[in-house]
């Protein structure tokens, strides 16, 4: 069952609850909901955190978490879905959509060279820069949709797949 395979991966909530950049919540937190794994609150959370992964903000953890609160989706794997984009998968991640976003736009993709510096920054917001949030956002939401939705179908195969296996060895049992 993906309950768990996704709870191997999971942090323990008393750790999250200790984070200090989460205390803004409060004692939001402490809601049991939060913390319970289900299909409902697993599909919410896995499609929250696809959302937020591909916005361009350092502060992602923080907006999934602050959404999977109203939502009751699980906050652990709310804010862990975040990381599909990390420093290793960002470049590539972003790039696509940078071009999903001059596709869309009718632009030509113009040829850029990542510079770590605040001028290139600036420089970038006015050439490439409606293209890649255009790209970003529909990422964001067909991401999140996909992500919603996908986990729902996996989450119901697997259970019934274990419900036809107890079934099956159920039978056996009463053949013998």
């Amino acid at each position: 069952m993906p309950r768990k395979f996704i709870k191997r991966f999971l942090p323990d909530h008393q750790t999250i609850k200790r984070n200090r950049a989460l205390k803004i919540f409060g004692t939001v937190l402490h809601e049991p909901n939060l913390w319970h794994l289900n299909r409902r609150s697993a599909r919410g959370a896995f499609g929250i955190g696809l959302f937020f992964a591909f916005w361009p903000v350092p502060f992602q953890m923080w907006l999934s978490a602050a959404t999977a609160i109203p939502f009751r989706a699980n906050l652990p794997l709310s804010v862990a879905t975040v990381w599909i984009t990390n420093p290793f998968t960002m470049p590539p991640i972003f790039y696509a959509a940078y071009k999903v976003g001059t596709t869309v736009l009718g632009s030509e993709p113009t040829h850029f060279e990542f510079q770590f510096s605040w001028q290139w920054v600036v420089e970038s917001i006015s050439t490439i820069g409606p293209a890649f949030v255009v790209g970003c956002a529909i990422c964001s939401v067909v991401a999140g949709i996909i992500g919603y939705f996908g986990l729902n179908m996996v989450w119901c195969f697997s259970v019934k797949k274990a419900w036809e296996a107890r079934r099956q060895a159920r039978a056996k049992r009463n053949a013998q």
